[in-house]
């Protein structure tokens, strides 16, 4: 996580992805520059649900929000984003469900680094052997190593929940 001060503190987001594949969609598998190692970070449900229910959307959605400006004013206020990903596949393609993400800034920030953080997993290793089986069409094998996910409870309220459940 960057430090800071002041408004460029608030303003960076360090980012929550709840599933497996798509987080090795996004630092490709571990091997995306800069993105080598991947962590399992695993954190308190109160914290998780906390955030939750303090976020806003990260884009502005006319079916939540009465108008740009208000949107933009919970943006400004909100100490988490919420965005609503498709899940992916083995193959890293996308599935027609979404899979949600969870940026924390400021207060929710601090939080998870000080209060909610229960354990962190290097899985590096595990990405690369995940990657290998799915390279040498070994997909049961590549699944069988997979993380146990489960669809998560979200909260009433949480933003974007309604078009997603």
């Amino acid at each position: 996580m960057r430090t800071g001060t002041g408004k460029d503190y608030e303003r960076c987001l360090t980012w929550i992805k709840p599933s497996f594949l798509w987080m090795m969609y996004r630092c490709g598998w571990g091997a995306k520059a800069g993105q080598e190692t991947v962590l399992a970070v695993e954190i308190e449900r109160a914290g998780f649900d906390w955030a939750l229910r303090r976020a806003c959307l990260s884009h502005h959605d006319p079916r939540e929000h009465a108008d740009r400006g208000v949107w933009q004013r919970q943006l400004e206020e909100s100490p988490a984003r919420v965005q609503w990903d498709p899940e992916r596949d083995l193959w890293l393609r996308p599935l027609p469900y979404r899979s949600l993400q969870l940026g924390l800034a400021g207060e929710a920030s601090r939080r998870y680094a000080d209060e909610w953080t229960v354990a962190i997993r290097d899985v590096t290793p595990l990405a690369r052997e995940v990657r290998a089986l799915v390279g040498s069409g070994e997909a049961a094998a590549a699944a069988a190593l997979l993380p146990r996910e489960r669809p998560y409870p979200a909260p009433e309220g949480t933003p974007g929940l309604g078009r997603v459940s």
